[in-house]
């Protein structure tokens, strides 16, 4: 996953780019359910193969890269980049925001149960404090909010000061940027680690 700071960014649209992205979720919505059903159909051909079915994979990849490239464009992701995201699963080498996983030739058969549920759990821990509005509890013991990628956490607060200090100041502050940027590279890395996309467990950084 990587990303590009857009030089001209503009200091206020970013107020109305998650209204422009709304045709990109409506996609997303359809795209979403789909790469859950081939993630699961693509498990069970790595349990009796060891392989990922390359269209499959090409697919889920696919699947990911929109989700980046919407996610950076709108206000849940980076907000970094004024150029809007095209419709595609390709990879779209010329848009700020890219995201290339190595397609893997072979994959461990008993990982696939365990990856994506216990040997992922300490990210899931991590990320859940980074994007949930994880403050605290409830009298009955529910939680008082929990919000999508980048609504809330510590990756919501800092995209909230990232808009505010671009509408008043007209600049992206370098070390804000890639810190976010940051925190979307490891959450990208999760995902395809629990989507038995790789075999290659995700740094904690």
């Amino acid at each position: 996953l990587a990303a590009h700071l857009d030089p001209g960014l503009s200091r206020w649209k970013w107020l109305v780019k998650w209204f422009l992205a709304i045709p990109h979720y409506v996609v997303l919505a359809f795209l979403w359910p789909a790469f859950i059903v081939v993630t699961i159909i693509a498990g069970f051909g790595i349990l009796f193969t060891g392989r990922y079915p390359r269209a499959l994979f090409d697919f889920t990849t696919g699947v990911l890269r929109w989700s980046w490239r919407v996610s950076y464009y709108a206000s849940t992701g980076g907000i970094g980049t004024d150029q809007y995201p095209p419709f595609t699963l390709g990879s779209a080498s010329a848009y700020p925001a890219t995201l290339e996983i190595a397609y893997p030739h072979h994959l461990s058969r008993g990982l696939t149960l365990v990856k994506w549920w216990l040997l992922a759990l300490p990210h899931y821990l991590i990320i859940g404090l980074l994007v949930t509005n994880w403050w605290g509890w409830t009298l009955g013991g529910e939680r008082f909010a929990v919000g999508p990628v980048g609504s809330g956490g510590l990756l919501g607060l800092l995209l909230l000061i990232a808009a505010v200090i671009l509408l008043f100041t007209a600049k992206y502050p370098q070390q804000l940027f890639d810190l976010i940027v940051g925190f979307n590279r490891w959450i990208y890395r999760v995902i395809a680690y629990a989507a038995l996309m790789t075999d290659q467990y995700p740094p904690f950084r």
